[in-house]
């Protein structure tokens, strides 16, 4: 989570001194549990290379866990798969030393890469090796999607955590979520012990995936709501000067991070908010901002200031191209989508959102390539100049 922004009113302020304040505490849905208004969450932990390998860099990890625990944070989030598994070591490294008491591990398995009902014993039992740990307090299936759903069912993984919580390996169930409300609401009603979810929420998603309606129909319900991608994946950390603008007029100094932070712990059914932290700094940060959270404390005022925020970003598209996929038999090979999306996250985020995005589009598949043939021109419904765009694109982004 990037620190700071460089305007005069976005103060930085002094961390070391915000430190003294109390960590503040929200109800974890019916658990009976107080969790941290900020969850440590363990998918980007500082990596070195070592040997030629990326690894995780535990001489930095460890202290930085510990340090977020020794400050107030009791709830840490991690997966079978992050890290290629290195994740879950490197936590419970962590824990050891008496700091397993102080916390409730939250982890998750796969139902994406499950062949066989025996997968789910695999996973579970693989995770309590590697957090070093004999129950785990909230097991969660990761990133629900119809895809996972089916193996859910075809694989009766139900059964599986019913079995798991019944021989007390792990306390409580949840699943984390990743598409649109109709499947959510079919992962809902699939299981009558869920005791939370976890969902990707921040106000340029407020009506995406499972979105507002999924957060307060979770929370009706008695579930503990764990937020996930607060910044979008870092894109609200580091905004662009015309939002920057709007942001800098309110009376009370933030930074684009708290801004961000601060506007989903104004919902009372947010129980926690997970950030992956890569340094030191930001944890120290992301602890003062906890320190001052409070549900209901953004003005009418602030929330008006959001939405022109939001208003902004989506007016930056530098192309009007919808994804719907009319284009996609170029003849010289050309992504089209995915070339306009990393220019489009360009205007909206900053180039290095963008340059992020491009450099996954295989190299014979990205701008340059195009000749400007016009045939996708042909199929294109909203009308735009492909072969004109294209040349820009690759220029931009080259």
């Amino acid at each position: 989570m990037a620190a700071g922004i460089r305007v005069s009113r976005f103060c930085l302020f002094s961390y070391r001194e915000e430190l003294g304040k109390i960590m503040k505490y929200r109800k974890y849905g019916n658990v009976g549990f107080d969790v941290s208004a900020l969850g440590f969450g363990c998918m980007r932990f500082p990596m070195k290379q070592e040997d030629g390998v990326s690894k995780i860099d535990d001489s930095l990890a460890i202290p930085m866990l510990r340090h977020a625990i020794d400050n107030g944070v009791n709830y840490v989030d991690t997966a079978y798969v992050y890290g290629g598994g290195q994740s879950e070591i490197t936590l419970g490294k962590a824990l050891r030393d008496g700091y397993r008491e102080k916390v409730k591990i939250a982890t998750k398995m796969t139902p994406r890469i499950v062949e066989s009902e025996s997968d789910f014993d695999m996973m579970l039992e693989k995770s309590l090796e590697r957090l070093g740990v004999d129950y785990i307090d909230f097991y969660l299936f990761h990133g629900m999607d119809k895809s996972k759903l089916q193996k859910t069912k075809q694989f009766k993984l139900i059964e599986k955590l019913d079995a798991a919580l019944g021989r007390g390996l792990i306390k409580y169930a949840g699943f984390s979520f990743h598409d649109d409300y109709d499947c959510f609401m079919e992962c809902m009603n699939m299981y009558d012990n869920w005791c939370m979810v976890q969902l990707l929420f921040n106000y340029m998603c407020k009506d995406h995936q499972a979105g507002e309606r999924g957060l307060k129909y979770a929370a009706d319900k008695g579930l503990a709501v764990v937020v996930m991608e607060p910044l979008y994946g870092g894109k609200l950390a580091n905004l662009i000067p015309q939002a920057v603008e709007v942001l800098d007029g309110a009376d009370k100094p933030r930074t684009a991070v708290q801004w961000a932070l601060d506007w989903v712990w104004n919902y009372p059914e947010v129980s926690s908010v997970l950030s992956g932290m890569r340094t030191m700094r930001e944890v120290e940060e992301n602890l003062a901002y906890a320190g001052r959270s409070e549900a209901g404390s953004m003005t009418d005022g602030d929330l008006r200031r959001i939405d022109k925020v939001k208003d902004i970003i989506n007016g930056s598209e530098l192309v009007p191209c919808t994804a719907c996929g009319y284009c996609e038999t170029c003849p010289s090979g050309v992504d089209i989508p995915r070339n306009f999306a990393a220019y489009n996250e360009s205007g909206k985020y900053g180039l290095n959102t963008g340059l992020e995005l491009y450099s996954h589009i295989d190299a014979g598949a990205r701008a340059d390539k195009c000749v400007s043939c016009g045939v996708c021109e042909e199929k294109c419904p909203q009308k735009i100049a492909i072969g004109e765009e294209m040349p820009k694109v690759a220029k931009y982004m080259e």
